[in-house]
């Protein structure tokens, strides 16, 4: 009978400690367990994404109703915030937050490309651009453009397609040499209703890696626009596009 309570009061206290050791294991943060703790892998500190308010009545860019899949909120408050610690680039604010189809256009290598590039967005009907630029700490440059037509089939059938093709862009953007299709770019980080093509740079380049996306979400067309002198970096390029889609979508 002493054996038995023995064994019996061994058992309770052992339970009681490995009860209390998976208790403390779930309160703790992982970076503050030895051994667990999670290295950066590069993602910039985002602000909290929160889409603006639509006006009364309504409907989002992908409602059934919306057959023009149109943005009703603010284009300019759809932007993508720059993350902490960033220098805003003033030059793109423009003149109340929009930005004149010029400066867009200056994205581009070549001036006969500038000029077919400012016909097809003429006649594709462009509204208007909003734009927002920063540079981090680590010296990547990005420069996020949101072009709204009239409709998302303006978008996916003209606007879009004049610029992306399956293994190069269809106009060189400056300072660049030979881009190629980003097969890199996560297949999970797809999102519904928004498609998404980008490339990157490849060696040799210049003095700066660049790499670029184009979004369609809606009625709006995006462009996304990372460089940086010695490389730039793959994970906050994808982090910039994928959360500037989400704000999109």
């Amino acid at each position: 009978m002493r054996a038995v309570l023995r064994w019996t009061a061994a058992v309770v206290v052992c339970a009681a400690v490995g009860t209390a050791a998976a208790y403390g294991v779930t309160r703790v943060e992982r970076t503050d367990l030895p051994g667990l703790a999670t290295a950066s892998d590069g993602r910039w500190d985002y602000p909290e994404l929160v889409r603006p308010p639509l006006p009364a009545g309504r409907p989002g860019p992908f409602a059934e109703e919306n057959k023009a899949g149109a943005h009703y909120a603010d284009l300019r408050a759809l932007l993508l915030p720059a993350p902490a610690g960033a220098t805003e680039d003033k030059a793109l604010r423009g003149t109340d937050g929009w930005l004149p189809t010029r400066t867009f256009l200056a994205e581009f290598a070549e001036a006969k490309a500038r000029t077919e590039i400012g016909g097809k967005l003429a006649d594709d009907g462009l509204r208007h651009i909003a734009a927002r630029g920063w540079t981090t700490a680590d010296g990547t440059h990005t420069r996020v453009y949101l072009l709204q037509f009239g409709t998302a089939e303006l978008v996916v059938g003209q606007a879009f397609a004049a610029f992306v093709s399956s293994n190069t862009p269809v106009y060189q953007l400056r300072d660049t040499a030979t881009s190629v299709f980003d097969d890199e770019f996560p297949v999970e980080a797809a999102l519904d209703g928004v498609e998404r093509t980008s490339y990157t740079e490849i060696q040799p380049y210049g003095a700066e890696q660049v790499r670029q996306a184009y979004l369609a979400a809606g009625d709006v067309l995006a462009v996304v626009i990372q460089s940086r002198k010695g490389g730039a970096a793959a994970v906050p390029f994808q982090q910039t596009v994928v959360l500037q889609g989400q704000l999109l979508s």
